[in-house]
């Protein structure tokens, strides 16, 4: 192992912090480059794969907030559970949430800009305030109950979730129709959330009721924490994971008949979807790093792991590219049709050695 991977904090699985750290490389910059790269060889197909569905589907880029989630989740069982089990006061831990709630919640304000005091174009939700929420509500579930209560508090959220959504009726639409402009959790963001919505106009990607089903990819991760804690060998729980993940697979793509795979309203089948692939490389990378020991390869996803929330916001209230083109302004406009490509790796690079400072000085956020 090399010395900066005996740096990581202890008590943790390496390869929990690598997967959080290859999910953030690419909302870092890594979609632009890729992008950038398959548009210049003519891989169009391959550039979808790092933008959003425009409403049903899934495509690679899809995968990158559930997965955080997922993440988040993966990690209770050594935090919580660990504090819980060493007989730490359920009092201060349930203090410790609401405090971590409230800065995440608060992070997500400030990442939004509310500090320019326009509230009539500010948005309220975001990616920051449902990480906050899923956390909060996530957390909570696993002080006061046990696997199989995880585990039905997740099936319970998402079949409740399709009832309302297939059920209840909008105003002027009727029930179960989930286009944009009728479907239930957009109704009540128009009806509650002031201020503008991303990213369709019909409501907020981060919306209310559809924070709910994201509760549920967190507890996924939970589940899939707690059978990583499990006295099973490693070969067992490496295996595990990937039926587990082939299983989200099949069950999502079966629900997406009768209800579609939508990110922006985090539909059931999304969530089964999207969760059958975080098992899948949670599964490779555990396999990889801590069954098989490959470290070296993952250190710099690791570096970006153990400081997520540090660059999201980072990069939301500072332009890295200003650093980059210190550098390289001189001739990166002569670079023609590469100058996209290279100035999104320039972009990169900058922002992964500013993590790599943090690193090299134990600098971490835990918020």
């Amino acid at each position: 192992m090399s010395t900066e991977m005996k740096n990581v904090p202890s008590e943790r699985l390496v390869s929990i912090d690598a997967l959080r750290g290859f999910d953030m490389f690419w909302i870092m910059g890594a979609d632009a480059f890729f992008g950038s790269l398959f548009q210049l060889i003519g891989f169009t197909v391959l550039a979808r794969q790092v933008e959003h569905s425009a409403w049903n589907g899934f495509t690679f880029y899809d995968l990158i907030f559930p997965l955080f989630l997922f993440i988040v989740g993966a990690s209770m069982p050594f935090s919580i559970g660990k504090r819980l089990e060493r007989g730490d006061s359920r009092k201060g831990l349930t203090l410790h949430i609401v405090k971590r709630t409230l800065l995440l919640f608060a992070l997500g304000l400030v990442y939004n800009h509310i500090l320019d005091l326009n509230f009539q174009e500010f948005r309220w939700a975001g990616v920051l305030q449902r990480i906050a929420l899923c956390y909060c509500l996530t957390a909570l579930i696993v002080m006061n109950t046990k696997t199989k209560g995880q585990a039905v508090a997740a099936a319970a959220i998402l079949l409740a979730y399709w009832a309302v959504m297939k059920w209840v009726r909008v105003p002027g639409f009727g029930a179960g129709v989930l286009t944009p402009e009728a479907n239930l959790a957009g109704y009540i963001d128009r009806q509650i959330l002031p201020g503008k919505f991303c990213c369709y106009t019909f409501g907020d990607n981060e919306g209310l009721l559809s924070t709910l089903p994201a509760v549920s990819t967190t507890l996924l991760g939970v589940l899939a924490g707690q059978w990583l804690r499990s006295i099973h060998s490693q070969k067992k729980k490496t295996l595990g994971l990937l039926a587990g993940g082939v299983a989200g697979l099949a069950l999502g793509l079966l629900w997406n008949l009768v209800f579609p795979i939508n990110k922006l309203i985090w539909t059931g089948s999304y969530v089964l979807y999207a969760g059958g692939w975080s098992l899948l490389l949670l599964g490779l990378f555990y396999w990889l790093i801590d069954v098989r020991g490959h470290r070296k390869w993952a250190f710099p996803f690791v570096v970006i792991g153990l400081n997520p929330i540090t660059i999201y916001v980072a990069q939301g209230v500072f332009d890295f590219a200003i650093l980059s083109g210190i550098a390289v302004h001189g001739f990166i406009h002569r670079l023609g049709t590469v100058e996209p490509l290279f100035d999104a790796l320039c972009v990169l690079t900058v922002k992964w050695l500013f993590l790599y400072f943090l690193y090299r000085q134990k600098i971490f956020l835990k918020a």
